[in-house]
């Protein structure tokens, strides 16, 4: 064969794989996926209507949106929390936002088993969780996992997770979950690795708190995306761990996190998040606004119940308000709050409305009484600070002073009457607490406790509308010596 027919077959073979290359190439089709993912919403429904907006405006420009929820999408606002039907306000509002999914946070138990069934039957969209069995409860079963259908070749499947405490249970009154049995998010999310083979992306929208995503990640490279709630954490710039990419959006609909996918023969190959402030955004659904509107009207939560002639700003402030309510309704020796129990950061100066007071305490807990020693309150107040790694408890009609083992631990507790007195450590008090305390943390008492028929809300309701005026200001019971 001459050298020009040589030349000729060769460039006629490499013409032919370069077009084939071209043609590979123009088959993986680079697809791009737009996910808002909220966490933590607690019923704040003046935002969804914004979200409602923004979601619309991408898929109008966007073939592949969806839209997820962390968990914890309600208690918090009492137009949701209190009404008759219990959490429908923000199923419905959620409906109409067109939410995909969301995975099931601890405070979605805070409506009991019933209130959550029927809500979850009401959702246009599935709650999902991998470690929670209802069986032979009154609680609907959650699907462990759901996938989303980009295209005929592209899906994405979303694996939920909640959180445990050192109880075995959520963070929600133990009542509410009778029944129910719950694993180690971390070790049932293991037995679902398959996910990953069958549906080539696999997100975990989980419940854990920050640093359990990471551990998560750790353990499971599988995930490309971990979408998290419950630790109300603002991750501005997204986390990489062992190759997962860690995103969380704050708390209260205040932000919504945008994640950008590009995905490709089953595949991510780029991956972005970004957060969007609410406040930034100047359009909302007018649909969603005229129902919201609808929704606050509730003429009972205006109601002004006292004057606070300075704001309450903090734990410290806010706290002994809450137990001062207790001393003055049940007329014990001492009454405690627990941080995780106040729901709001402040109020403002001037009229407190009843609607501020269920902010404040949504939980409609019923007080408990205790007689305890001074070594029975120690042991309650080291265990709040072991378990917030940060002081706690509030409290009413004493004060303490908490110096720290180096291990986020108790080495001292120095309990102080209100004359400045050591409190006698042979005398047993009456204290005062609400029952999510009293049966979630773990604390010496010989006394099993006597519930009253009072709630929490109940007393500071009566409490303001007694005192009528207030001023904590700098009110500070609780201190943390360095």
């Amino acid at each position: 064969m001459s050298k020009k027919l040589t030349f000729f077959f060769t460039t006629i073979g490499f013409l032919f794989l370069i077009n084939g290359i071209a043609q590979t190439q123009a088959d993986k089709k680079q697809i791009e996926v737009i996910i808002l993912h909220t966490n933590d919403m607690h019923a704040k429904i003046d935002n969804l209507s914004k979200l409602a907006y923004l979601a619309d405006s991408l898929r109008a420009t966007h073939p592949h949106v969806y839209l997820v929820a962390a968990g914890d999408n309600f208690t918090g606002n009492p137009v949701v929390d209190m009404v008759d039907d219990k959490g429908y306000p923000m199923i419905d509002l959620m409906n109409r936002c067109k939410f995909d999914v969301s995975c099931i946070g601890n405070h979605e138990f805070d409506l009991g088993q019933d209130f959550l069934t029927k809500r979850i039957n009401q959702a246009k969209f599935p709650f999902i969780c991998c470690n929670l069995d209802a069986t032979g409860t009154r609680l609907q079963q959650p699907l462990p996992y759901t996938v989303l259908y980009v295209d005929e070749k592209n899906t994405i499947a979303l694996l939920g997770i909640i959180q445990l405490d050192a109880n075995g249970l959520p963070s929600t009154h133990p009542s509410k979950m009778t029944g129910i049995s719950f694993s180690n998010g971390i070790e049932s999310a293991r037995e679902f690795t398959w996910l990953k083979d069958r549906y080539g992306i696999l997100i975990g929208l989980t419940h854990l708190g920050v640093e359990e995503d990471v551990r998560l990640a750790d353990s499971m490279p599988q995930f490309d995306v971990i979408m998290g709630g419950h630790s109300h954490t603002l991750i501005e710039k997204p986390m990489f761990r062992n190759g997962v990419m860690i995103v969380q959006a704050g708390s209260n609909l205040k932000y919504i996190g945008k994640t950008t996918l590009l995905i490709e023969d089953q595949h991510v190959v780029q991956r972005t998040d970004e957060i969007i402030p609410v406040k930034m955004l100047t359009s909302s659904n007018k649909e969603l606004d005229k129902l919201i509107s609808k929704y606050n009207k509730n003429t009972e939560f205006s109601k002004v119940v006292g004057v606070a002639t300075n704001p309450l700003d903090g734990e410290d402030e806010l706290g002994s308000m809450m137990t001062d309510a207790l001393i003055h309704e049940l007329k014990v020796d001492m009454a405690f709050q627990n941080k995780g129990g106040i729901r709001v950061q402040s109020l403002p100066k001037g009229d407190i409305t009843m609607k501020d007071l269920y902010k404040l305490d949504p939980f409609n807990n019923q007080v408990v009484i205790f007689r305890m020693n001074p070594a029975e309150i120690r042991s309650l107040i080291c265990y709040g600070y072991q378990l917030e790694k940060e002081i706690d408890l509030q409290v009413s009609r004493i004060t303490y002073r908490l110096t720290d083992n180096g291990k986020k631990q108790c080495k001292t507790v120095e309990l102080l009457d209100n004359s400045g007195k050591l409190l006698d450590e042979t005398k047993n008090y009456t204290v005062a607490m609400n029952n999510y305390m009293a049966v979630a943390y773990q604390f010496d008492h010989r006394d099993p406790g006597t519930s009253t028929s009072v709630t929490t809300i109940e007393a500071l309701i009566n409490y303001l509308k007694t005192v009528k005026t207030i001023d904590y200001s700098g009110v500070k019971r609780a201190i943390l010596i360095p």
